[in-house]
């Protein structure tokens, strides 16, 4: 009868083990979506194009670009003018977002270092390899944005170009592009974008032109090479 009763609390010990891993499979498998759901929508997406874009992510784009974001790996690999318009349109907004978010700090940066160290001007050592991505304030009819621009493309490093005074004016985009003979794919790749600048230039330029910056940490700097 011990041996009986022995092995009987042994048999409810191990269901109820099995019952405590079912619960929690259970509560996992509402977790993965819930968080799905969550990424999908910080970036504008539904929850079949985030699925799809992790499936894409497990196949041939996941090894040719591993760095991808969710909406260029999506609109690179979109199979109507539709999609990649949407996930284009969608880009666009979320970099703008960006951007707009690091300059803001940038700005209060400034403002710190001048109330902190009035008589002494900011002076940071920016270490730039091809990787780092540089942003370069521009305007038409300017000698010295278009020799810059020739060492920049030159450079290799991946460039976001800020038309000023654009006036959201696409063709004057064109028009640079073929001036400066931008090579089409590193835009198709998203190597080079080109934007019209919303007034961020007067944030920096000071009356400057072109002015490129460089993100450190969480600043964006001056650079004055390459």
């Amino acid at each position: 009868m011990k041996r009986y009763y022995a092995g009987f609390l042994l048999l409810v010990a191990a269901v109820a083990q099995g019952a405590d891993k079912a619960a929690t499979t259970v509560t996992r498998s509402h977790e993965t979506p819930l968080y799905n759901n969550t990424a999908a929508q910080s970036w504008g997406l539904t929850q079949e194009e985030w699925s799809h874009y992790e499936a894409l992510k497990r196949g041939e784009r996941g090894i040719w670009s591993p760095s991808l974001d969710p909406l260029t790996t999506l609109g690179v690999e979109a199979t109507s003018d539709a999609e990649r318009q949407r996930f284009a349109d969608l880009l666009v907004e979320k970099e703008s977002q960006r951007v707009e978010k690091e300059l803001a700090f940038q700005r209060v940066y400034d403002e710190a270092w001048k109330r902190r160290f009035p008589a002494l001007t900011p002076v940071a050592a920016v270490s730039l390899d091809t990787t780092s991505r540089l942003a370069v304030f521009v305007s038409e009819n300017c000698p010295s944005c278009d020799t810059r621009m020739k060492t920049l493309l030159a450079s290799g490093h991946p460039l976001d170009i800020y038309l000023v005074d654009s006036r959201n004016d696409d063709s004057r985009l064109r028009r640079l592009a073929l001036t400066w003979k931008i090579d089409a794919a590193r835009v198709q790749r998203r190597d080079i974008t080109l934007n019209h600048d919303a007034g961020r230039w007067l944030q920096y330029g000071q009356g400057k032109m072109p002015v490129v910056l460089a993100k450190q940490g969480d600043t964006w700097l001056p650079v004055t090479a390459p």
